[in-house]
């Protein structure tokens, strides 16, 4: 699968995939790529991060012959500024979700190997107001390691810190079981399964499903049509959300972008 197919699924397999910024391949010379796009709601493992509305997102990577590469990644998002206030009246802020990762990509017996350390700066939160005894800080830090054979791809990614604002979840983890299929003419077609598990929150823990067609339109352009599913307690994710909004509804979600 070629560089901007892999950009598209960062884009738009949300739910699930890996994380919403996949690291390029290693080309025959160090390069940097940059992509923009948009997508009709941005949802990442599954769960919604701009309560169903749409999301401009972008992002720079750098990659290296010998394996190593850096990125970033950013979106707009309104998770955090719909935190459930329980009572306290401080509206939580956050409105954008910058992503730093890096890594390395090798090859070895067979596989395809990718392991890497993922930064999620949710440029000056304050989610800790909405709920003071229950949320901290919604910066997270995760490390991953992720092995590719033939199509299918299998990624764990591990938190070292407390997870995406829940108090004292550090070693929260999430597996994610993805297969890439060529279909021609330009579409791919990718089917995802993955597991988050909240450490300590075990109510908050779900799968999450989807099943993602792309299309390369040429000259740097994509589209992509998602259809993702979770097994989230509505209630749970309702108690979440300040206006009762369920995040881990079921929904289907398309975009475009464009790599350059």
């Amino acid at each position: 699968m070629n560089l901007k197919s892999k950009l598209l699924l960062a884009l738009l397999a949300t739910s699930s995939a890996a994380f919403a910024q996949t690291a390029p391949e290693a080309p025959a010379a160090p390069e940097v790529t940059y992509n923009v796009g948009v997508v009709s709601q941005y949802r990442y493992r599954g769960i919604a991060q701009t309560k169903g509305g749409p999301a401009l997102q972008g992002g720079v990577d750098y990659a290296n012959a010998n394996g190593f590469y850096l990125g970033t990644w950013a979106s707009t998002i309104k998770w955090i500024k719909d935190a459930a206030y329980q009572g306290t009246g401080a509206q939580a802020k956050g409105p954008v979700e910058l992503d730093v990762y890096g890594g390395y990509k090798f090859e070895a017996a067979g596989l395809a190997y990718d392991v890497g350390y993922l930064r999620y700066q949710y440029v000056g939160n304050t989610y800790k107001d909405a709920a003071p005894k229950a949320n901290v800080n919604a910066n997270t830090d995760e490390a991953y390691g992720a092995a590719t054979f033939g199509p299918a791809t299998l990624k764990y990614s591990y938190a070292f810190s407390d997870l995406f604002g829940y108090a004292n979840s550090h070693g929260s983890n999430y597996w994610d079981l993805s297969a890439t299929f060529d279909i021609g003419n330009g579409f791919s077609l990718v089917p995802h399964v993955g597991r988050q598990t909240v450490k300590n929150y075990s109510a908050t823990s779900y799968n999450d499903f989807a099943l993602t067609l792309n299309k390369d339109l040429g000259d740097g352009l994509s589209a992509s049509l998602a259809g993702i599913a979770t097994n989230g307690n509505a209630d749970n994710f309702k108690a979440l959300s300040s206006s009762s909004y369920n995040a881990a509804k079921n929904t289907v979600v398309v975009g475009v972008k464009y790599s350059f």
